[in-house]
């Protein structure tokens, strides 16, 4: 190889590097912001709830907790599943009724997070001591909510999956997991959650 191909190789590299391990560092400086602002007092007590459930973590219970704010305002969890497009399209004709894809109307951001979060139900239930450390000191009713989440979804998700492709078994645990969700938000105070608008 040529002594002037070989420095411009380098070179090249170098500047890769350097922007790769600024990227870093500035994805690190950002992770750090994103936790100091989860300690707020208007987000904490949404933050903490959330992330007693499996696979959902700081950043999970971030986005939803900034996105939707305040959980109140849903009467039902259909109504946040369709907020959040995880319902299915209907096509009815009659006395005749399909249901198609989900519609994805609505907040992607959530949407995506869930579906993330939704697939570490694949796996058996338990608790790990990850899980285990963000569930100290919340009340004993959302962690109890949060494993029956577990036990229910993993086993949504391996009865669909025997029937049908995975990407679509972990949409419909998705739109379960909303519910369950829901029914923990109900009693964090409107007050907390709008201050955080």
């Amino acid at each position: 190889m040529a002594p002037r191909l070989r420095c411009r190789i380098g070179w090249c590299f170098a500047s890769i590097t350097a922007l790769l391990m600024y990227k870093l560092q500035r994805r690190d400086e950002l992770d750090r912001q994103i936790e100091q602002l989860a300690l707020l007092p208007a987000l904490a007590p949404m933050v903490r709830r959330l992330q007693c459930f499996r696979g959902i973590s700081l950043h999970s219970a971030m986005v939803l907790a900034t996105e939707i704010v305040d959980w109140r305002r849903f009467e039902r969890p259909a109504q946040l599943a369709c907020y959040l497009g995880l319902i299915s399209r209907e096509d009815s004709s009659g006395d005749r009724t399909r249901l198609g894809s989900i519609t994805k109307t609505g907040n992607s951001h959530c949407r995506h997070v869930l579906v993330q979060a939704a697939w570490s139900y694949r796996h058996r239930p338990q608790t790990s001591v990850d899980l285990k450390r963000r569930q100290q000191g919340q009340p004993p009713a959302v962690i109890t909510h949060a494993w029956k989440a577990q036990q229910r979804l993993h086993q949504r998700f391996q009865h669909l999956a025997e029937r049908k492709r995975p990407q679509i078994a972990v949409v419909a645990v998705a739109r379960e997991l909303v519910g369950f969700l829901w029914a923990v938000m109900q009693d964090v105070a409107v007050g907390e959650a709008t201050a955080a608008a």
